[in-house]
């Protein structure tokens, strides 16, 4: 059964947009029954070593190596100082070290904006080329990141964010249409940046600034063509378009998981894995007539539009939506209560339906920009009232351009509860139709926010309970996908951590399956400036290992910075490690006489 897409408002975005049979699903867990293979429970003995090929590795081979044990062992000490700071002087050593202890200073922290506007540096991707080029000869790649925010006051966020995500159906008849408080905009949340770390957020004026922000994330997709080999570049789709869309698509597609699993509740599936979970047709139909469902909803499952297997899975809840030419009519939900399908808005302006479709089309054009130019598209996680239609958006994406190889990378934060159902509903999508999957695995930059907005407002705390779970998940979530290329090479993954546990149990895990650096399928990602004693080391053991580097108009870049420092101050506090290693690299050269040393490019 063919699984619908949204994929023709991709494929003629430069067109006149028509969405047929959006499919939704619901994110629950799962395990693959047909494509997985079984998880490998043994464990060796903790020493942090991958298999490295002695045949030249066949990047573009699906068949999985056998031949492990016949393969050398690199062992990787992330005590090494010597290695881990090879690709710096001594005076730079030296900076680094009085940036943490600056940073250690609250006072200092709280006056940054004051001192960077006196200094004023900053640099443009022309600027960092030099940066970019000797990082390369270290074997570690960049990730350009347009680090631009306005320099707005809370006041004026607010305005922006009340005025961009309340429809005029809204504005109009405050408190008709049945809106959950989750996918609504409260005043109290409008400024999200508060409460972020480590995110660039941008607030919408109009079109105009919208194909701004793209023509930006088009230069920064070039430019990272030419930074490295398979380079990689982020984007944020509030930056495209009205979040007014992504808000009100969340909650359709949110329902409809409530949907399906109400209806498998109603079978006695309700704790079964996700794709066990699946609808026998006729109980189906039932259960429809007991809720006193209307026509619109009894001919959506019929034998017709589900095939002749008779039952449903999560992968199958696809026919739901008619075909329809307005984007608009995408966004209705079943109401149980009257037994038929409605509208979650009264009604949409014709602005307002073209301005969905403007989002659509800059994300299909920087799509293709990326694939031309041979860049990875990793499109960045956002709150978890935009993050539904996010990660739908960027499947569809993902549908329509990882046909070849793995272009377009959702992100999935792992404090969230609902990370591994989510993660592991689109490794098995991309296996039954045979595109490439691509993930960039974070823990998450909105916990504080998320937590104090989902008690305030009065909804369900999304986020894991505690930093523990939150590992838990990560490490979950990072094993399922490094099983899926251990079975078929064609999922991908970006290992986005400062957490050098997670980076030992990714080499130990590879090392168990047999996976070589080599096949470049499991990416590393850290923060200019941060973690150099993981991130050197593991480019010279033959990693791919990329480095953050943010970048931008000085005046333009400072406000993020500047917020960006006060929310990192505790990290930065905390990174007493990093300051050891640092001081011991600094006295073994002092010793050895090394302390004019100058890194051979």
């Amino acid at each position: 059964m063919s699984y619908a897409k949204i994929a023709p408002t991709f494929a003629r975005a430069s067109s006149e947009i028509n969405v047929r049979r959006l499919t939704v699903y619901t994110g629950r867990r799962l395990r693959s029954t047909v494509a997985s293979t079984q998880r490998k429970d043994e464990q060796n003995d903790g020493t942090c070593t991958v298999p490295v090929e002695a045949a030249k590795v066949d990047i573009i081979s699906q068949t999985k190596n056998t031949n492990a044990s016949q393969t050398s062992k690199i062992a990787i000490d992330f005590d090494n100082t010597k290695e881990a700071y090879k690709s710096k002087d001594t005076i730079e050593l030296l900076r680094s070290l009085l940036v943490f202890k600056l940073c250690s200073y609250d006072f200092l922290v709280d006056k940054n904006k004051e001192l960077m506007d006196v200094s004023k540096k900053g640099e443009d991707h022309q600027s960092i080329k030099p940066l970019i080029q000797r990082n390369q000869a270290f074997g570690v790649g960049s990730v350009l990141d347009y680090s631009v925010e306005e320099d707005l006051t809370q006041e004026e966020a607010e305005k922006k964010e009340m005025e961009s995500c309340v429809s005029e159906a809204e504005k109009e008849s405050p408190g008709e249409d049945h809106r959950e408080k989750k996918y609504k905009a409260h005043k109290r949340f409008g400024d999200r940046r508060g409460g972020v770390i480590s995110a660039r957020t941008y607030f919408y004026a109009d079109e105009a600034k919208c194909d701004h922000h793209m023509e930006t994330f088009l230069n920064c997709i070039k430019a990272s063509g030419g930074a490295s080999d398979d380079g990689f570049s982020a984007i944020k789709m509030t930056a495209l378009g009205r979040p007014q869309f992504l808000l009100q698509f969340s909650e359709v597609l949110v329902k409809w998981r409530r949907f399906f699993s109400f209806l498998a509740a109603q079978q006695g599936k309700a704790g079964m894995e996700a794709l066990e979970q699946k609808l026998e047709l006729q109980q189906l139909q039932e259960s429809l007539t007991k809720l006193g469902a209307k026509e619109d909803i009894q001919n959506w499952f019929t034998g017709e539009r589900l095939g002749s297997s008779g039952t449903i899975d999560l992968l199958d809840w696809n026919s739901l939506i008619d075909e329809r030419t307005k984007i608009s009519n995408l966004l209705v939900v079943p109401n149980l209560e009257a037994g038929q399908l409605e509208p979650l808005l009264s009604r949409f302006t014709e602005e307002e339906e073209k301005q969905m479709k403007r989002m659509l089309q800059r994300m299909d054009i920087l799509a293709k920009h990326a694939m031309e130019h041979g860049v990875r598209l990793m499109v960045d996680a956002e709150q978890t009232y935009f993050q539904p239609a996010i990660s739908r958006l960027t499947l569809e994406m993902q549908r329509i351009f990882n046909k070849e190889k793995a272009i377009i990378f959702n992100t999935y934060q792992c404090y969230l509860k609902e990370a591994y159902d989510n993660l592991s509903l689109d490794v098995e999508l991309s296996r039954r139709e045979g595109w490439y999957f691509g993930a960039k695995l974070v823990r998450g930059a909105y916990m504080h926010q998320e937590r104090t907005r989902a008690e305030e407002i009065g909804y369900e705390d999304p986020i894991n309970p505690d930093y523990e779970a939150t590992n838990r998940m990560y490490h979950k979530c990072l094993d399922y996908v490094l099983e899926e290329i251990d079975h078929n090479r064609k999922a991908n993954v970006m290992v986005a951590s400062h957490n050098e546990d997670t980076v030992k149990f990714t080499i130990q895990r590879m090392n168990e399956m047999g996976l070589s650096p080599t096949e470049k399928k499991v990416y590393f990602g850290q923060l200019l400036g941060m973690c150099d004693q993981i991130s050197f080391p593991l480019a010279q053991a033959g990693f791919p290992v990329y480095k953050y580097v943010p970048y931008g108009p000085v005046n333009e870049v400072i406000p993020y910075l500047s917020r960006r420092a006060q929310e990192n101050r505790g990290i930065m506090k905390g990174s007493q490690r990093e300051r050891v290693l640092l001081w011991e690299e600094i006295k073994r050269r002092l010793a050895s006489r090394e302390l004019l040393y100058r890194p051979a490019l």
